[in-house]
């Protein structure tokens, strides 16, 4: 039976607030969803996500108010009331993973505190190149979910082949729609750099004949925009079934 949860969220950056909302409206398409809780919401908040950077988590955490919340900790030094902690950078998949094994136990994958799955993912660099401030967030929080972290973001083209010069990639998403050059004149030279990046997808792509064609033959991933996360997520599977690096 499909539920709706409130959580609420205490701190945070605007990134990582922008990628927490963005977890929470891909959690819409799963039997649990995850809902940030404001005073207007329907019904109390029943979890809550706190920020050890600020002051106000940890006033939060010991407030007897909050004796029937399950409290989860981003940062060190967790007061003794925290039910779960985290540290940065956030792997958000863990996050609404220690959700799931409260509110949503058949499919929720009870780890340990303080261990982490195996992933080749959380081993990968990643490259994001988008003049679009929202979409590289999105983007970020997508690759979280896959257990990715590690990701620089480039506005430019001419930024990301400087960052591609000086760092070895895993992997690049690149969107179609860059001022300063065009998006598959950087593919090619991401692709055949010092330091090429072996696997390339094309955000926001028309998706035409010639596009799929050019793209077959680039062996370059064609994505919408937004990406379909289901279309992504294959996508992101395929690298990390494959040969790191």
């Amino acid at each position: 039976m499909a539920q709706r949860i409130y959580i609420k969220v205490v701190g945070f950056s605007d990134e990582e607030r922008h990628a927490l909302n963005t977890v929470f409206r891909l959690s819409e398409q799963c039997r649990t969803m995850y809902q940030l809780w404001t005073p207007q919401a329907a019904e109390p908040a029943r979890a809550a996500l706190l920020d050890g950077q600020s002051w106000e988590a940890r006033v939060e955490a010991e407030s007897p108010l909050h004796r029937e919340l399950k409290l989860l900790w981003v940062g060190p030094n967790a007061p003794a009331t925290i039910w779960r902690s985290f540290q940065r950078p956030i792997v958000w998949q863990e996050v609404i993973g220690g959700l799931d094994t409260v509110f949503d136990p058949d499919v929720a994958v009870d780890l340990p505190l303080g261990a982490e799955p195996e992933s080749a993912m959380s081993q990968k660099q990643a490259l994001i190149v988008s003049a679009d401030r929202g979409e590289r967030l999105y983007l970020r929080a997508r690759l979280s979910l896959a257990r990715l972290t590690r990701a620089d973001e480039a506005e430019t083209g001419s930024h990301a082949m400087e960052l591609a010069r000086s760092k070895q990639y895993d992997l690049a998403l690149v969107d179609a729609s860059l001022g300063d050059m065009d998006a598959w004149a950087l593919l090619s030279r991401l692709r055949g750099g010092r330091r090429p990046i072996p696997h390339l997808a094309l955000t926001k792509a028309a998706r035409s004949m010639a596009e799929r064609m050019r793209a077959w033959r680039g062996s370059t991933a064609l994505l919408e925009d937004p990406p379909d996360p289901e279309r992504l997520d294959a996508w992101l599977s395929r690298i990390e079934l494959g040969p790191a690096g």
